[in-house]
């Protein structure tokens, strides 16, 4: 689903775990035909009620071709991480999950990153929520970014909300929803893990070459001899 402000003409793909959460709110400010119903506290559900966040359909963009379109995207390990720091660690998502809960799938509710990551696929087949936002970027953005007449990354929201209120006329805060407070970068994960995670995410790094630099550097492939030659 397209989220779309009718009054300015803008369409606008969100990327669950790429600022999407800061990006509605701000939209709802600008977004006659949206309100947050009377006597409601806005949180975050609240902005995802409002715009709900859904893949990519080429015949549902096609729609918008002369409206301005823009996206968000971010550092792909960045996102990965934050799925278990947000959704594991701060929400606690996986205690919900009726899987293991009926003891269908043998998982831990609590997994340390290691064995979460070490085991993303199993999660992902476990749990809804954790396999909506660790999908690829590409399935909710296209496959094409060219079509996009503005893309933001994650670090440039403020920039996002200064060419908002310019293109709108409106007044836009930005404030940053639904952040993380637990904190995890790649040092605090296992050799083995980062392993898995390079493997995991080098299509995503090739589909935001233009805006990340893969940290992992090319993969290596170890040939008959021991030695280890790049792969183009």
């Amino acid at each position: 689903m397209v989220i779309a402000v009718k009054a300015h003409r803008i369409a606008y793909m969100a990327l669950p775990k790429a600022g999407c959460s800061t990006v509605k709110a701000a939209l709802a400010q600008v977004d006659p035909d949206t309100a947050v119903p009377e006597g409601e506290a806005a949180d975050v559900m609240t902005w995802h009620r409002l715009y709900p966040t859904m893949r990519f359909r080429p015949h549902r963009w096609k729609a918008y071709d002369d409206w301005w379109r823009f996206c968000v995207v971010r550092d792909p390990l960045k996102r990965l991480l934050s799925v278990y720091t947000n959704r594991v660690v701060g929400m606690r998502e996986l205690h919900n999950c009726r899987k293991i809960l009926r003891g269908r799938v043998d998982l831990p509710m609590d997994p340390d990153p290691d064995f979460f990551f070490q085991n993303l696929r199993a999660y992902v087949e476990a749990a809804s929520v954790i396999k909506h936002h660790a999908l690829p970027a590409w399935l909710f953005l296209g496959p094409d970014l060219g079509r996009y007449d503005r893309i933001y990354r994650t670090s440039e929201l403020a920039l996002f909300g200064e060419e908002l209120a310019e293109r709108t006329g409106c007044r836009v805060t930005i404030a940053r929803e639904n952040r993380s407070e637990t904190r995890l970068g790649p040092d605090d994960l296992a050799p083995e893990t980062r392993s898995v995670l390079r493997d995991h995410l080098e299509e995503e790094y090739g589909y935001l070459a233009e805006f990340y630099e893969n940290p992992f550097g090319p993969r290596l492939h170890r040939a008959c001899t021991g030695t280890a030659r790049r792969v183009s």
